[in-house]
């Protein structure tokens, strides 16, 4: 039980935590000052929807998310988010190609190396079906999220910061409702593929309280760090290079090889969303499916990095304050709907 709740616990981090996520840059764009009870709140709403529908994929037993999508938003609006959520992880995952062309310039690589590398670690990952992504995942994340906390603290206790200083600015609360709402939807996408893999209603319990909490407690030290460093950000890229200038290249090597891991991960969860959807349309083998995705992502990656992020997820963030809506009063309504 614990064990496979850990399992879909890394699955939602490893899919939330992507590029914009684990470089600062999405966070900056939702949060900054005056957000701290917008944490909070987002880790109250993240939790409840994270439960929502990994218990409607357990109940359907799905493979892809349109039988969870259609009980989330109903059978007249489930075309129109179907075609939304495609486009989403579509984008996303270009986001994240984008973002590890990005990390490998910090080492004066090309811009195409980084996203050649990541397009042919995905089609390697992939070539054993989904089972290779929930086991690199239960690898990969502990190390990814222990990393970023103690560079984060080190930032902290080095600038003499103090973690709870801004509780008296809470004016920028209502941005936890895009912030979860930009994050809901790939999780649909994801989850849903994996409902006939779930086996009790504990391992929903702990992977989706675990998720929220853990995602909750970066997010507040990261922005909290951010802060700090508001002038810089204009200047860097990837916020999270600002943090690290005037710490040791080891660190920074360090922090880019986790923040290529979060790249990954996300894109990976990005892409098997895609493949399970378009599956049932093309018999084709799973990793064949997945060069097809990656080779049609690739040109797009030129809008740039930052570019992308600063469009895109705002957009998606209001655009899913429905769904998010529909999942945290889906208690009220099924229960409605049964009686």
């Amino acid at each position: 039980m614990w064990k496979s709740g850990f399992k879909w616990m890394f699955l939602i981090i490893g899919t939330t935590i992507g590029a914009g996520y684990a470089s600062g840059r999405e966070l900056w764009e939702f949060f900054g000052h005056g957000s701290g009870l917008a944490i909070v709140l987002f880790v109250i709403f993240f939790s409840i929807s994270c439960f929502v529908i990994m218990s409607i994929s357990y109940r359907k037993k799905s493979t892809e998310y349109r039988p969870v999508l259609k009980v989330i938003v109903g059978e007249k609006l489930s075309p129109v988010y179907d075609v939304m959520i495609f486009l989403y992880l579509f984008t996303t995952t270009v986001v994240m190609l984008s973002g590890s062309g990005a990390t490998g310039q910090a080492f004066n690589l090309p811009y195409w190396v980084g996203i050649l590398f990541i397009a042919i670690t995905l089609v390697v990952l992939f070539s054993k079906d989904i089972t290779g992504l929930l086991s690199i995942n239960q690898v990969i994340l502990p190390i990814l999220i222990i990393g970023l906390l103690y560079v984060l603290l080190t930032f902290t206790f080095d600038q003499k910061l103090h973690l709870f200083s801004h509780w008296h600015e809470q004016f920028n609360w209502a941005s936890a409702f895009p912030f979860t709402a930009l994050n809901i939807l790939p999780l649909i996408a994801v989850l849903g593929a994996v409902g006939n893999k779930m086996a009790s209603k504990k391992e929903i319990w702990i992977a989706s309280i675990g998720s929220g909490l853990t995602l909750g407690v970066v997010t507040y030290v990261y922005n909290n760090s951010l802060i700090q460093i508001s002038e810089q950000i204009l200047v860097y890229e990837i916020p999270l290079f600002a943090i690290l200038s005037n710490y040791p290249f080891y660190m920074v090597l360090f922090m880019t090889i986790l923040l290529w891991f979060a790249i990954f991960t996300t894109a990976a969860s990005g892409v098997l969303g895609l493949t399970t959807r378009l599956n049932g349309y093309f018999k084709l083998p799973f990793w064949l499916l997945v060069v097809l995705i990656l080779a049609t992502m690739i040109p797009l990656t030129t809008f740039g990095f930052s570019t992308l992020i600063g469009i895109l997820y705002p957009l998606y963030g209001l655009l899913n304050l429905y769904v998010l809506t529909r999942l945290l009063l889906f208690p009220l309504w099924d229960k409605k709907k049964t009686n």
